[in-house]
């Protein structure tokens, strides 16, 4: 595989880091709000369970307008539906700074407003539209690389937020995310959807609904998203929760930080693996694989004693795992339906996700609430792991009839 035929023009070059910047801000804004809980809790009066529904919600919207912001990135280009939504986004962050902040109006902004942004701007749409710039050969590869770059947000805001929140508070704190908004925003521009000279699929007359139609008849596509609910659960569930428990356990705020770091980090090195091993062997394989060590992961994390040392060992193992089944699970809708429709039948599947994320983040929260740990919300991680591991292994890596007649 050659350089040449790799980027096979200069849009999908610029597409392909303007995308992945997108992601890495995006990623990196959203991955931290965790971590103002106890600021939000003095100063705004929030409790767990509260903040848990409100993550819950903005997952669960980041989900419900992924399709609608692939549907717009389909038909209009990618450009416009990722500034479109930063424009949610930025309004979110505004109001969380400035107020209304508090009651309803916290879940409006944190929940809602920030959900939304995140639908456009967040992986799906972005990496979508960079799959429609590469063959097949190349796909997981190309969209592995966003996947990966976004992953650096996840390392390095953790850290810059950790010293930002201690050393500024956390409206200044917020300041600095509008400032890298506005910058992911600018830089969504360059993000373009192929032209028709451009494209690589032959064209189709094929309408949306048909291409709904066309996936929910097929077997392995509901158990394609079946599974990436567990996907979204596993995120949330560590992401929201994590810094909460690290406290829980006798542990100090920066270890939950440098956690959290350790998943950006890592998460670089499993995303390009997937997406290397996709282009090498069965893809549900893959994700079986993954599912099956996130919930030996999590049995480790929980079982052995509180420690920093194993505190980041989980970082760095969880990590590796954490967005690996994006380029595989990508992979495997492009392969089935081809990539007229990539960000609306990915969208859907990534519905699924954002459900999953929704209870992650709700239940975790509701059940320390009530029994004043995260024990039952561990347990239940694992169990879906066993889940998730066996729902992959029926799906059938094969393009659907429509494809092999064309």
């Amino acid at each position: 595989m050659t350089s040449e035929r790799f980027i096979r023009n200069k849009t999908a070059l610029v597409t392909l880091i303007a995308a992945s910047l997108v992601v890495l801000i995006s990623l990196g804004v959203r991955q931290t709000f965790g971590m103002f809980f106890m600021d939000f809790k003095d100063d705004l009066g929030i409790s767990l369970t509260q903040s848990g529904l409100s993550i819950g919600l903005q997952m669960l919207m980041w989900g419900l307008t992924g399709p609608i912001f692939g549907a717009i990135a389909d038909k209009y280009g990618g450009h416009k539906a990722i500034s479109l939504a930063f424009l949610f986004f930025i309004a979110g962050v505004y109001f969380l700074y400035a107020g209304p902040n508090t009651g309803i109006f916290f879940q409006l902004d944190m929940g809602i407003l920030i959900g939304i942004g995140l639908g456009g701007t967040a992986i799906s749409i972005p990496m979508s539209v960079v799959g429609n710039h590469f063959p097949l050969s190349n796909r997981t590869i190309a969209m592995s690389i966003v996947t990966a770059v976004g992953s650096f947000g996840y390392f390095l805001s953790p850290l810059l937020t950790e010293y930002s929140l201690t050393q500024n508070g956390w409206q200044n704190t917020l300041i600095a995310f509008l400032i890298a908004l506005l910058i992911g925003l600018t830089i969504s521009f360059f993000v373009r959807s192929p032209s028709l000279e451009q494209t690589i699929e032959p064209p189709n007359d094929q309408g949306t609904f048909d291409a709904i139609k066309e996936a929910f008849g097929a077997k392995s596509y509901n158990l394609l998203v079946s599974g990436f609910f567990v996907c979204g659960f596993h995120i949330t569930l560590v992401g929201t929760h994590v810094p909460t428990y690290i406290i829980d356990r006798g542990l100090e705020s920066w270890t939950a930080a440098a956690i959290l770091s350790l998943i950006g980090l890592f998460n670089i090195f499993g995303s390009l693996c997937s997406g290397y091993l996709s282009t090498k062997m069965s893809k549900k394989i893959i994700l079986s694989t993954i599912y099956s060590l996130r919930g030996i992961s999590i049995i480790l994390f929980i079982f052995l004693p509180a420690s920093n040392i194993n505190s980041f060992i989980f970082g760095a193992s969880f990590g590796f795992l954490w967005l690996s089944t994006v380029p595989a699970t990508s992979g495997i809708v492009a392969h089935m339906f081809g990539t007229k429709y990539l960000g609306l039948l990915y969208g859907i599947v990534f519905l699924s996700h954002q459900i999953g994320s929704f209870f992650g983040a709700y239940l975790g929260g509701l059940f320390h609430d009530l029994y004043g740990s995260y024990d039952y919300a561990w347990y239940l991680a694992i169990a879906l792991s066993v889940f998730a591991a066996i729902i992959h292994l029926p799906i059938k890596e094969q393009p659907v009839l429509r494809l092999k007649t064309e």
